[in-house]
């Protein structure tokens, strides 16, 4: 046991409680300094009770049971038939919007050429004009890309490099 005596420089004016609770000096009392945790509330004999949680809970037994072959192999074929749908629903939405993979780069042509735009064309026109056998949407992209075009609008009479073929 430890006992501290503190009497701070600045605290020789300081106010002293009036409470005749308190007849000591705050300032000049001895203190005991104590360890942060108190002791035991109860005997060292007696066991703790259990409260509860508050949640409740089912009192039948709870026991393990081992997942069999046939769960494993029916969640593993689950699982299986889950991404075969989910490649084949990808797929779809591909083809459907025009795209078929690495085959759809190599089917815009590698010719370029200057290409007028004429009175009241798109550039999906002007795409498909002047490849008609490549998708439209590749191609107008493309020249979007080689003449650095931030929006799809374009003027009759405007002079565009494109991918012939």
């Amino acid at each position: 046991m430890t006992i501290i005596h503190t009497v701070s420089p600045r605290t020789r004016n300081a106010r002293r409680p009036i409470s005749p609770l308190a007849p000591e000096l705050r300032y000049e009392r001895q203190r005991v300094v104590r360890s942060r945790w108190p002791g035991p509330a109860r005997p060292a004999d007696l066991r703790t009770r259990y409260h509860g949680t508050g949640v409740s809970m089912s009192t039948a037994p709870h026991r393990r049971r081992a997942v069999s072959v046939a769960t494993t192999l029916g969640l593993a074929l689950l699982a299986g038939l889950i991404t075969l749908w989910l490649g084949l629903v990808a797929n779809l939405g591909e083809m459907a919007n025009g795209a078929s993979g690495s085959s759809a780069s190599a089917a815009v042509p590698d010719r370029l050429a200057v290409v007028r735009v004429e009175a009241g064309e798109s550039l999906q026109d002007v795409a498909h004009r002047v490849a008609p056998d490549a998708p439209a949407r590749q191609v107008a992209d493309r020249i979007r890309e080689l003449n650095d075009l931030k929006s799809p609008a374009v003027a009759a009479g405007q002079t565009l490099i494109a991918p012939v073929g």
